[in-house]
């Protein structure tokens, strides 16, 4: 079963990846800012619930990192300038 649980973690982790890395590229995101509150508490949450589970725990923190990355830029996005330069 732990190796149905890594799958999971990887598959799910790098869903995150490809927007969390466009997201640091331009320093914009395109999500709904409700859903990126509501997806950051509950991985905290759930980081918090899963302690002991090593499966579980690392899922969640990475991807409470991964919503905390884009939940910080849709808080405070770069302004015209830094998208130019990326580019």
């Amino acid at each position: 079963m732990k190796t149905v649980g890594l799958i999971g973690l990887f598959a799910i982790v790098a869903c995150w990846v490809p927007q969390t890395y466009e997201v640091l590229r331009t320093r914009r995101v395109n999500m709904n800012l409700s859903f990126l509150i509501l997806y950051f508490i509950g991985s905290i949450a759930l980081t918090i619930y899963a302690l002991g589970d090593v499966i579980f725990v690392t899922l969640n923190l990475l991807t409470t990192v991964g919503s905390a990355i884009n939940l910080y830029f849709k808080l405070f996005p770069a302004g015209d300038k830094a998208v130019q330069d990326t580019k």
